[in-house]
């Protein structure tokens, strides 16, 4: 059975149905044009995976293990899972870090330091 109301009016009674709060949010944060009350959830977290297919927990337990365990601490561990989550959320802020660690290792080999 299809439902009579257009998607427009869908929105509107939503919108209309809100506490003026949440309404004066919506229009302040992205407009009530932008708004899209029927956006289709995200992974859980523990589900995103990388190009690679592979979760963070995947990635951190093959780098962990390929790693010399003088070099591991807890410290370096959870380095390792933030950068991960980080690079798969596509935060910037890790995504310059790894351009940044990148950059910099072959700006040593370059120099013939590495």
């Amino acid at each position: 059975m299809e439902s009579s109301f257009s998607d427009a009016d869908k929105k509107k009674a939503v919108f209309e149905a809100m506490s003026p709060r949440r309404q004066k949010h919506i229009l302040n944060k992205s407009g009530y044009e932008n708004w899209d009350p029927f956006e289709k959830p995200k992974d859980p977290i523990d589900m995103r995976m990388d190009k690679s297919k592979r979760t963070s927990q995947m990635l951190v337990r093959e780098f962990l293990q390929s790693c010399p365990m003088e070099r591991y601490s807890n410290s370096y561990g959870r380095g390792v899972l933030e950068i991960a989550m980080g690079i798969i959320n596509e935060d910037d802020r890790f995504i310059g870090m790894y351009e940044f660690a990148l950059w910099h290792k072959k700006l040593l080999e370059d120099d013939g330091i590495e």
